[in-house]
């Protein structure tokens, strides 16, 4: 496409943004991250974006209430100079333009460029932020499995393509650095990384170091921690989007979320400020009712489109696994992957919970076989794990069980021969791999 075509696709696209009759009214009260615009009540609708004319420039928000009296806008960016009387204009329903250039590409919740590297090109066409899942009746079956490279779980959790699966974890216990490594995959066409609420330094970390393997096919959307809550609520559902857009083009593409968590305490934060009472641990009714809707965009597509396979992370409060969002979180999902901090303190890693995670589809991968290898092992490892307080008071005695003799013998090498890092090499047959390790 030559430079006249991209300068009349951008001038379609901007009057497009830009209609020659605008909705408008005016700011009647400001407080701390909220607005309210009275004249726009009869016309917005929930999820509608806003622009807002403030001392610093244009201002964009959302409509998260609408009232008989006023409209409730949470703007995008927290630090915005609006003041009583400012003009607001209705701007549509949230959208982006994505396309195929978007690869090795950095943006923001907006689907600006972050990186450095000069401007996007948009798409011919507009793609829903919050678009519709795939009917159940329309979608393809999930059959052909995909490795990961990770040992332990391709091992004892093995994905399929498009499935969705979760790593629950407390901080600092490794989820993160889990993430990378699969991030480094080559079983897709497309990576979409979604970083909702990291840390800023951890971003380049990411995108230099396990992804860069993989950054001429990846799309990676930021929201750090400093950003206000309507970004970083925004971040993973236009990650999803461009997701999606790739998807219906036939790929099969790899959404990573870090982490669906903070997506939920800005969905909560969205919504007190909208004036929703919370009911669980200061979560809102909504943020239940929008985690399924978002997590089922991830998937297999429709007959004839490509797939989402989908990796979340869930960010466990206080190590408690029954925390409610992580709870709401594994009952949508099609498997789970926890990480244990005793595991951790071991220094095994990845800390990865053999008996406590499952993968819903693993009978996908498995031959007949190798299910029954993967069950003997794992009986081995609860039995070693069950005795272990007995082991420690010196009541195990080699030779008067011969199961835990056997357990006792073989799982410390199982674990040994699971240790992977970041900068390990990928494994590509783990079953032949696991068994060489075990006999060394």
């Amino acid at each position: 496409m030559n430079d006249l075509a991209r300068l009349a696709r951008a001038v379609d696209k901007a009057a497009a943004d830009i209609p020659l009759v605008r909705i408008g009214g005016h700011v009647r009260d400001v407080a701390p991250n909220l607005f309210q615009v009275r004249g726009l009540s009869k016309f917005a609708k929930l999820g509608d974006r806003i622009r807002i004319a403030a001392a610093n420039g244009q201002v964009l928000g959302e409509v998260v209430r609408v009232g008989e009296q006023a409209t409730t806008v949470k703007p995008f960016d927290g630090r915005a100079a609006v003041g009583i009387g400012a003009t607001a204009y209705l701007a549509g329903a949230s959208t982006l333009h994505p396309d195929p250039s978007w690869k090795g590409r950095v943006i923001n919740a907006l689907g600006e460029p972050i990186d450095g590297a000069g401007t996007i090109v948009c798409g011919d066409d507009p793609v829903a932020v919050d678009g519709d899942p795939p009917a159940a009746m329309t979608r393809q079956r999930i059959e052909a499995p995909l490795r990961t490279g990770v040992r332990v779980i391709d091992l004892f959790m093995p994905l399929s393509r498009g499935q969705r699966i979760g790593i629950f974890a407390g901080s600092g216990v490794g989820k993160s650095t889990l993430l990378s490594m699969l991030a480094r995959s080559a079983d897709f066409d497309t990576v979409v990384v979604a970083l909702v609420g990291e840390r800023g330094r951890e971003v380049r970390e990411f995108l230099e170091g396990p992804l860069k393997e993989n950054q001429n096919r990846a799309v990676t959307v930021v929201a750090t921690g400093d950003e206000s809550p309507g970004m970083r609520k925004l971040a993973l559902r236009s990650a999803t989007a461009i997701a999606e857009y790739f998807r219906d083009r036939g790929d099969s593409v790899l959404l990573i979320a870090d982490s669906v968590t903070r997506y939920a305490h800005a969905a909560r934060d969205v919504a007190l400020a909208a004036g929703e009472p919370p009911v669980t641990r200061g979560y809102t009714p909504s943020v239940f009712s929008e985690l399924p809707r978002l997590l089922e965009r991830a998937g297999p597509g429709r007959e004839g489109s490509g797939s989402i396979t989908g990796v979340f992370a869930v960010l466990v409060d206080g190590d408690d696994h029954n925390d409610p969002v992580a709870d709401a979180i594994r009952g949508t999902l099609d498997g789970h992957v926890v990480l244990r901090r005793a595991i951790a303190d071991e220094g095994r890693y990845p800390a990865v919970d053999i008996l406590g995670s499952v993968s819903r589809l693993a009978d996908i991968a498995w031959s007949p076989d190798q299910r029954t290898l993967v069950q003997t092992l794992k009986k081995l490892v609860a039995r070693y794990e069950d005795t272990r307080d007995l082991r420690l008071m010196g009541g195990y005695q080699a030779g008067s069980d011969p199961e835990l003799d056997r357990a006792v013998a073989m799982v410390p090498r199982l674990y040994d021969a699971l240790r992977q890092g970041p900068q390990d090499p990928h494994s590509a047959d783990v079953f032949t791999d696991v068994a060489q390790l075990l006999k060394a």
